[in-house]
């Protein structure tokens, strides 16, 4: 039993089988998957596809990369749309200062809008992070500062110091396909120091698909693969892994216990 706590299913290169992509996550033993937002203008879409599925739940929020496009998020609309019951997280937000496709200053302002949504509605904070991680750090313990709220890591490739401000903090850490790839031993000795209770798994699909499809189409159900190389890693039996990455996902996702008891 798994999750895939970070996907974006409603990116076109699902468009055409969506139906088929989330039976062979079911069929993989993927419980449950969520779908994650990137602009405000997509949302519809988003929800429409958690709507859909009974299994797949989805985020609110603004990708950093188009901060400069979305100048007048408010933590408010943010808190408006988190109302509705599948949604169970506040993001993508945070920091890529790899691209810039925005300004720092706008992705820091966007970046602190979502921190007091998440803070007010206490759903889990979704970071982004890429060679930002000085000001992550320094815009969390800031923010932390003035008032606690959940979240996570997504797609963790940074380095231990990251990994131990977060989790200090009490924020998870999700592992994607990045941690399968031959070059990557440096952030698999990062994830070793994580511990088991702050860790979950992901696929970032339809992006970071891991060995051995990597270079093709992500899709949920290859977080097994995923998985397996963390088990290893922390030198786990896999099922096992399963289960306490399941587990810390329910934890930190406790909307979706509420909303899963709603339907059954």
């Amino acid at each position: 039993m798994l999750v895939d706590s970070h996907c974006h299913l409603d990116f076109p290169e699902f468009a055409a089988e969506l139906d088929q992509v989330v039976e062979r996550a079911t069929a993989n033993g993927v419980v449950r998957m969520v779908t994650i937002s990137t602009r405000l203008d997509r949302f519809p879409g988003v929800l429409a596809i958690a709507e859909r599925f009974p299994m797949v739940y989805a985020s609110v929020g603004v990708h950093p990369n188009e901060a400069d496009t979305h100048e007048q998020t408010a933590a408010a609309r943010l808190i408006e749309l988190a109302q509705h019951p599948k949604v169970v997280a506040i993001g993508e937000t945070g920091l890529d200062y790899y691209y810039e496709h925005s300004g720092r200053d706008a992705q820091q302002m966007s970046f602190r809008q979502h921190i007091a949504a998440a803070r007010e509605t206490g759903l889990p904070l979704v970071v982004h992070t890429r060679d930002a991680e000085a000001d992550t750090i320094a815009i969390l313990r800031d923010e932390w500062s003035r008032g606690p709220f959940p979240g996570l890591i997504h797609c963790f490739s940074s380095s231990a110091e990251l990994a131990r401000a977060a989790v200090d903090l009490g924020l998870y850490i999700s592992i994607s396909g990045i941690a399968t790839f031959k070059k990557a031993d440096e952030l698999r000795e990062a994830i070793k120091t994580v511990p088991i209770d702050r860790l979950l798994v992901e696929t970032d699909a339809p992006y970071l698909a891991p060995t051995p499809y990597r270079g093709k189409r992500n899709e949920p159900s290859f977080v097994v693969h995923t998985a397996a190389v963390v088990a290893d890693l922390m030198d786990m039996e896999h099922d096992e892994l399963g289960r306490r990455t399941t587990d810390n996902f329910f934890r930190l996702f406790n909307k979706v216990n509420i909303v899963s008891e709603s339907i059954a």
